[in-house]
């Protein structure tokens, strides 16, 4: 039994390897499968050594760099009614044009303003002409002082005079009455040793007596002059603090009509505002733009001082991508780092690894880094156009809103270490230019 089991068994073989022996290989098919067989796993070990360029994907919008160009909203100046709008949705303005036209609830406060900075205005043209009568008045005051003062100085200087005369006819006086008494002492020796008459001795007794009298005059003459002098000096002291009371209290009087005027001043300042504001029922655009969205109607709608009556997107020849980067990339970026950007609405194909082969996108430059976050953990980056690389867009595609995509450009690694960083979820490698912590305290370090 065994030896017909064996001997079937290889009759069956046998024949099966015939049939493959006459089925004909060719030799080129072998080759070929060769080479799949070495590209299959040659071409994804040398992908491993081509040149990656790490990147932050982000995505925004893109807006003016300048706030000013930026989307802003037209207010109210004043309250009022809405009566005419003079442009629509999708208006293109200039500046200076006018955009819609509010009147006030009460027609006639304009001209009740205008009645009232009238009499204001009167009011300011009387105080104006009190204050150049004061005026007026404190001139002729200090011109009397003046006048009143000379003259009492030159009766004050006639005075002093009048004392230095009368001082030198004391002195004269004194002189005359030493020589008369020297003259009698002698007469009266010489009369008692009988060497002169009697008669010689009483003329010589009575130039005496007349040179005493003579002296006591003058002293009563000089102390006469002297209390006129004083008198005289009191009078000018007089003269003098009258008129600078009199002068003082003009000038008083005409500070307070010149307070009268500024308050006046002031008032008109108030009404000219006041029509100034009524008076501005135009409301013109600030810049050149388009008219995004009207807030009001014109059917009459009663609008606050303030209230928001249309927005206005501003032309802007300076444009800037807004992109929101997480925050664990955000010390990776710095300002001046290249962005790839590409915008929404424009045919782009985006290699990220390998930007020189992308098409349809367009080059930036980091210009601004926010120094916090929106609160969410998302830092805001402001790209502008990379003047060494292709312009942007016209302005008539690339508007403010327009949605972006951004890739900022880090360091050039390997293929291979970028699938290796991607699998243990390492962050991206810090460009060269970049110190890392503590690279400045060592080198200071060193140089010391």
């Amino acid at each position: 039994m065994k030896a017909t089991h064996s001997h079937a068994s290889s009759g069956t073989i046998q024949p099966h390897f015939a049939v493959m022996s006459m089925v004909a290989r060719p030799r080129w098919l072998g080759r070929v499968a060769w080479c799949i067989a070495l590209s299959c796993g040659g071409v994804p070990v040398a992908m491993l050594f081509v040149p990656w360029q790490q990147n932050i994907k982000a995505a925004g919008r893109v807006l003016a760099f300048a706030p000013l160009e930026r989307e802003q909203a037209i207010k109210a100046p004043l309250g009022g009614r809405v009566v005419r709008w003079r442009v629509q949705e999708g208006s293109r303005v200039l500046a200076g044009d006018p955009l819609v036209e509010i009147s006030d609830i009460d027609p006639e406060l304009i001209s009740r303003l205008q009645q009232e900075r009238n009499a204001t205005q009167g009011k300011y043209e009387a105080a104006v002409e009190k204050v150049r009568s004061y005026e007026q008045q404190v001139a002729n005051l200090v011109a009397t002082r003046d006048l009143a003062v000379t003259a009492a100085m030159h009766r004050l200087e006639m005075t002093r005079e009048k004392v230095r005369a009368s001082s030198a006819a004391l002195e004269a006086a004194q002189a005359a009455l030493k020589a008369a008494e020297a003259q009698f002492n002698r007469y009266r020796a010489l009369l008692d040793d009988g060497l002169v008459s009697r008669r010689d001795y009483e003329v010589a007794e009575r130039d005496f007596e007349l040179a005493r009298t003579s002296v006591q005059s003058a002293e009563a003459s000089l102390k006469a002059t002297q209390n006129e002098q004083q008198a005289m000096e009191a009078e000018l002291e007089r003269i003098r603090t009258e008129a600078d009371s009199r002068i003082d209290s003009a000038r008083a009087t005409m500070n307070e009509a010149q307070g009268q005027v500024q308050e006046t001043l002031a008032s008109l300042a108030k009404l000219d505002v006041a029509i100034s504001r009524q008076q501005s029922q135009l409301v013109t655009a600030p810049r050149d733009g388009y008219v995004f969205r009207l807030h009001a109607s014109q059917d009459g709608e009663i609008v606050k001082a303030g209230d928001s009556l249309m927005v206005l997107v501003p032309q802007t020849d300076n444009p800037s991508v807004e992109l929101w980067i997480d925050g664990n990339d955000a010390p990776l970026v710095r300002q001046g780092s290249p962005v790839r950007l590409q915008f929404e609405g424009w045919p782009a194909v985006q290699f990220v690894g390998w930007p020189s082969v992308a098409v349809g996108t367009f080059g930036g430059r980091v210009a601004l880094i926010d120094s916090t976050d929106n609160g969410k953990g998302q830092f805001r980056v402001l790209v502008v156009p990379d003047p060494a690389d292709d312009p942007w867009p016209d302005s008539r595609y690339l508007r403010q809103g327009v949605r972006a995509k951004g890739w900022v450009l880090l360091n050039r690694v390997t293929v291979g270490y970028e699938v290796w960083r991607q699998i243990n979820g390492f962050p991206p490698v810090i460009a060269p230019s970049e110190p890392a912590p503590g690279d400045g305290k060592a080198e200071e370090s060193s140089k010391k």
